[in-house]
């Protein structure tokens, strides 16, 4: 068991390893894209020599490639290069590309990329003849496992995502601002569970409906939620970088880098090599963010761009007081519960 729990975590570290570059290529380009273009920059086509907009949307498209990167390469690191194919289709799949609301974010192409990575190994026991033995790796494998990893995503993994995703969605109205210390604190822990996956989204959308209504303090809460986890893992690795790897520690800009442009998925890679330490600490910080944030009465008039939009904020001090309060408690949590790395891991690297 515990050799199998080991082979688990080896794929996971090896899945972030692969993915890092997209991350962070993919978020200072979308910083850079805020910063030049304003927080509407969204809403702008990457066309007719708009510089700023281009930037945003070759982040958002390496954006897009991490969970599949992340399912290939888990996968890869079980089965070797059969394994490629299913892990980026359950990867990719995660990312809910049909629209059928059944997204699992990061969660559920960690968790793809491993059912990917054991089933193929299961598969290249087919018995075979000797003839057909070179037919396995080429096109039984790839066609029988792209096609179960398929299923699996839509029919088992995706349904019950989906439901959790509705439920939620029904909490949030159903708690509206009425008590808003509760609020902050399953607002701060559904923004950073998953960190661009449904939980987190269901949290933004609660954001922008609550800005068609005036209301703007929920928005400011989501900005506080949102760079808490990058900012909090960024003063961890100042304060601690014995429980970091170097190439953890060499992240250390980009950290700060997508904490100034709310880009919480620079927290992604953290919390997929050690998700059992690292994700509660995450959302801790967060609920404490966004509480401290209601306490303030931090308003922000944006929807999106972190400081690079303080100017939409009613009082940006507040904004600061609110996610460095929540980032201390993520990296008090990170610096006690996180492991001193190996001295050989990090000669190895």
């Amino acid at each position: 068991m515990k050799d199998k729990l080991k082979e688990i975590q080896e794929a996971l570290l090896t899945g972030v390893s692969y993915m890092l570059p997209f991350v962070i290529s993919g978020g200072l380009l979308i910083a850079i894209g805020f910063l030049l273009g304003g927080y509407n920059i969204p809403n702008d086509v990457a066309q007719g020599g708009n510089f700023a907009s281009t930037m945003f949307w070759l982040g958002k498209a390496a954006f897009g490639l991490m969970v599949p990167i992340l399912g290939a390469y888990t996968a890869y690191s079980i089965a070797d290069k059969p394994g490629i194919a299913p892990g980026m289709i359950a990867g990719w799949m995660a990312t809910d590309p049909w629209g059928l609301n059944q997204a699992s974010g990061f969660l559920g192409g960690l968790i793809g990329g491993i059912i990917a990575g054991y089933l193929v190994l299961l598969l290249k026991k087919i018995p075979m003849p000797m003839t057909l033995r070179s037919l396995l790796p080429t096109l039984i494998i790839p066609l029988l496992g792209v096609t179960a990893m398929g299923l699996i995503m839509v029919y088992i993994i995706g349904g019950p995502i989906a439901a959790v995703t509705n439920a939620l969605t029904d909490m949030l109205n159903s708690l509206g601002t009425g008590n808003l210390l509760l609020l902050g604190i399953i607002q701060g822990c559904m923004l950073a569970f998953d960190m661009g996956g449904p939980c987190n989204k269901v949290a933004y959308a609660f954001a922008l409906a609550a800005m068609d209504t005036g209301n703007y303090m929920v928005m400011g809460a989501n900005f506080v939620g949102s760079i808490t986890p990058p900012l909090g893992i960024a003063i961890a690795i100042l304060v601690k970088k014995s429980k970091f790897t170097s190439s953890e520690r060499n992240s250390l800009a980009g950290l700060l880098a997508g904490a100034a442009g709310m880009i919480t998925e620079f927290a992604i890679p953290f919390a997929a090599s050690d998700p059992v330490k690292v994700i509660p600490s995450l959302m801790a910080g967060s609920a404490v963010g966004c509480t401290v944030s209601y306490m303030l009465g931090l308003t922000i008039q944006a929807p999106h761009g972190g400081l690079f939009v303080a100017f939409a904020m009613n009082n940006p001090i507040y904004f600061i007081i609110a996610a460095v309060v929540g980032a201390i408690v993520t990296a008090a949590l990170l610096v006690v519960l996180k492991k001193d790395v190996p001295a050989e891991e990090v000669e190895a690297e």
